[in-house]
C-alpha cells in the first residue's frame, strides 16, 4: 500500500515557476514509478512527466519539454515536479501516482493516487 500527498500548488503569474512535491508513505518505494497527471474540466487527465523508480528512466510530454522537470529523491519518498516559465493554459489540477511498473507511460499502469493539489496561473 502506497499513499500519496501532494503540496506545492498555489497561485502564480505566468512566467513564474512552482516546484510541486508528492510525498509517499509505504516502504520500497524505489521499485515504484511515478507519474504527474492534470486535468481540467475541459480536458482529459494528461499525463505531464513520468519517471522510473530508480530515476534512471523519464517522460515528458511533448508540450512541456524544457518547462518542467520530474525528479525524484528516494531517501525521502518524494518526487517532484519543477515547472518553469508556466502559462495560463497549465491551469489544472496536479496529481501524482505510483505503480509498481517499468511502462511509466501507460496510465492503467498508476493505481496509486494522490488528491492532486491546484495549479493556477494568471495572465
Amino acid at each position: 500500500q502506497v499513499q500519496l500527498v501532494e503540496s506545492g500548488g498555489g497561485l502564480v503569474q505566468a512566467g513564474g515557476s512552482l516546484r510541486l512535491s508528492c510525498a509517499a508513505s509505504g516502504r520500497a518505494f524505489i521499485t515504484y514509478a511515478a507519474g504527474w497527471f492534470r486535468r481540467t474540466p475541459e480536458k482529459e487527465r494528461e499525463l505531464v512527466a513520468a519517471i522510473s523508480g530508480s530515476g534512471s528512466s523519464t517522460y515528458y510530454a511533448d508540450s512541456l519539454k524544457g518547462r518542467f522537470t520530474i525528479s525524484r529523491d528516494n531517501a525521502k519518498n518524494t518526487v517532484y515536479l519543477q515547472m518553469n516559465s508556466l502559462k495560463p493554459e497549465d491551469t489544472a489540477v496536479y496529481s501524482c501516482a505510483a505503480g509498481w511498473t517499468i511502462w511509466i507511460t501507460q496510465i492503467s499502469e498508476y493505481y496509486y493516487w494522490g488528491q492532486g493539489t491546484q495549479v493556477t496561473v494568471s495572465s
